[in-house]
């Protein structure tokens, strides 16, 4: 690890203070050249090799996520951002994480697919002196010490916030579908534990049906025919983990002859453009944003952590709920 702390130092994503120091070292008289060898590469010249294991492309919100931390990579000096897409596999995941290892990159950037089954990779990379930063997702691990810090947004509260909605939208009384993201992902396991909080508290609030959807959008839609054609019109409110999922499940609704967002309220998480579109539509009712532009956030994160300084084990990104009455003045400024 101090291996890496001493080259972030001279290389900590092109910060200013350290032009400041290759600018006096270029006034001191260079000694006379030593043409016996070829020299190696000084540390400052030697880019920072971040490698992101992304999940995949199951959603408009991980596209954007993706893009994000691409983009500002690319804005930032001396960084080399490498990438592998999992395809919303682990064992894709573990093998791409393993692999970033054994090319010996200076930073690991993982967002997990599920919480479990982490400990073994993320050990490797941490006897490798590996710094590993978690994104969006967090990890179910008995050392913590494995991964160095978690950006994410608060999954629990997200579903808070949907669950406070949808109880005082109906008045406390409410027949629910839910669609749950990928089974064993953390905003699954979260949103779906905040959102149960806040319906314990209304006893006339009741899920009804409640299945996966993986978090695409013909997931939810293929599960929604099957609430459908269990429930039909006993089904009074869908809550979904994520943006995709509702609009998969607004076109089961509106392929049953049902109007989704008048005779089924529909709120869901991520406030992706497409939600604001379906909420100018009249067929969403509500988003609870979730950001995924962690690029700026990320890449400070990680300059501080090769400097040596010390970061939060776990950092929030702040969330809130969008309704339909301001969607149009807000699509045009959405950037995912």
């Amino acid at each position: 690890m101090q291996r890496r702390v001493r080259l972030g130092l001279l290389i900590v994503l092109g910060l200013s203070g350290f032009a400041a120091v290759g600018a006096c070292r270029r006034e001191t008289p260079a000694a006379p050249e030593d043409t016996s060898a070829t020299p190696s590469p000084s540390p400052a010249s030697r880019p920072l090799t971040v490698a992101f294991v992304q999940v995949g492309a199951e959603s408009a919100w991980r596209t954007a996520e993706t893009r994000s931390i691409q983009t500002e990579a690319g804005k930032r000096p001396g960084i080399e951002l490498k990438f592998f897409d999992a395809q919303q596999k682990q064992e894709n995941q573990i093998r791409g994480l393993k692999s970033f290892v054994a090319q010996d990159v200076d930073v690991i950037v993982l967002a997990p697919v599920v919480e479990t089954g982490w400990e073994p990779a993320l050990r490797e990379a941490k006897e490798a002196g590996i710094p590993v930063v978690l994104v969006d997702r967090g990890v179910n691990v008995t050392d913590e010490s494995l991964y160095t810090t978690l950006i994410a947004s608060d999954f629990v509260e997200e579903g808070r916030i949907a669950g406070r909605w949808l109880a005082e939208k109906t008045g406390g009384k409410c027949s629910i579908v839910e669609l749950q993201g990928t089974v064993g992902a953390a905003p699954a396991i979260d949103r779906k534990k905040g959102f149960e909080e806040i319906i314990a508290q209304h006893p006339e609030m009741k899920i009804i049906k409640s299945q996966s959807g993986d978090f695409t959008r013909a997931g939810g839609k293929q599960v929604m025919e099957a609430f459908i054609k269990a429930e039909g019109r006993n089904i009074q409110a869908v809550y979904a983990h994520n943006d995709d999922m509702a609009i998969g499940a607004i076109q089961a609704l509106k392929d049953a002859g049902m109007k989704p967002g008048q005779d089924v309220l529909v709120i869901s998480i991520d406030a992706v453009r497409a939600a604001f579109e379906a909420m100018i539509a009249g067929e969403l009712n509500a988003t609870v944003e979730c950001s995924p532009l962690f690029g700026p956030l990320l890449f400070d994160t990680i300059a501080k952590i090769v400097a040596g300084e010390p970061v939060p084990k776990k950092i929030i990104n702040q969330d809130r709920l969008f309704e339909p009455h301001e969607a149009a003045a807000l699509i045009d400024s959405r950037e995912y």
